[in-house]
């Protein structure tokens, strides 16, 4: 298959579309005598006259007729393919995020997104794991590792581990001091966050010079959501993210009264850099930013 010079083509068709050659050397940010060169290739490439020129006017030839009648569709569906590679099909915005950061933060806050921005009609994909960031998951993403190339990267939050318990066990630690009476009951221990069974804790006694309890006081769940459950029904005491203990996803939860753990880990909005004019991620990129992931509770 030969092709013909793909930018002489390009330029024909702009002047052509826009009807003047100063708006097609705007649109493709050349100099104008450019736009009259390229098209003067592409007519001594093809052996025919493209344009019949009378001093600064010009009209189509039958010939440019027609050859622009075949490859204006040609190349609007050549950018049209393009684009849905670098900026993805318009339509809803996927987004894929922690279980956790979406049940306990995003989700009770949609209908305010909703209520903000009507134009963006949101799909959530929920990962146990750090979702890859991949036309195939999403088209947007939170994530703690964001790639280091290619991606715009919104900073959102550095993570905090906050000691907390269900109510009934709160009213008999109230009165207790604390943290040493956190060594009577099972600790809730999230084993992928800190990548080994009781990893957590151990980390924030380190931090807080309490001595480590006994191994065997570590109950291990797997994910912070479930060690949040086990915590409202009195199972135990966890070591769960800020953002689950703001006003909306704090429900049968108390704060303990006792210092927080920063992990080290920072969440990231991410999407592609190509979709950086995106208008509905940037909307959504400064929504996410706007909301903050505070807590008040106690």
């Amino acid at each position: 298959m030969k092709l013909p010079p793909l930018r002489a083509t390009q330029c024909f068709e702009a002047v052509v579309r826009l009807n003047s050659f100063s708006k097609a050397a705007e649109a493709l940010h050349i100099t104008q005598s450019a736009v009259s060169h390229q098209v003067r290739q592409l007519e001594s490439y093809l052996g025919e006259s493209l344009l019949a020129r009378q001093g600064r006017h010009w009209t189509l030839t039958p010939t440019g007729q027609r050859y622009y009648e075949a490859i204006s569709p040609a190349l609007q569906g050549l950018a049209q393919a393009s684009s849905v590679i670098r900026e993805g099909v318009s339509g809803p915005l996927r987004l894929a995020l922690y279980s956790s950061l979406a049940v306990k933060w995003l989700i009770p806050r949609l209908a305010d997104l909703r209520k903000a921005h009507p134009e963006i009609e949101l799909s959530l994909n929920m990962t146990a794991d750090d979702p890859v960031c991949s036309d195939e998951v999403g088209d947007c993403f939170i994530t703690i590792s964001p790639p280091s190339v290619g991606v715009v990267s919104h900073h959102l939050y550095q993570e905090r581990l906050l000691p907390a318990c269900g109510p009934g066990l709160w009213q008999q630690l109230r009165n207790q001091a604390l943290p040493q009476a956190l060594w009577q009951h099972p600790l809730l221990s999230v084993e992928s966050s800190f990548g080994q069974p009781g990893a957590d804790w151990l980390a924030w006694c380190q931090q807080c010079g309490c001595p480590a309890p006994e191994p065997g006081q570590f109950q291990h769940v797997s994910h912070m959501l479930l060690a949040a459950e086990a915590a409202r029904y009195d199972q135990g005491i966890a070591l769960l993210n800020h953002y689950m203990l703001n006003d909306e996803g704090a429900a049968g939860l108390v704060r303990l009264p006792l210092p927080e753990l920063a992990t080290g880990d920072h969440f990231y909005f991410v999407y592609k850099a190509s979709r950086a004019r995106q208008p509905h991620l940037v909307t959504l990129a400064h929504w996410l930013t706007q909301q903050g992931f505070h807590t008040e509770a106690g």
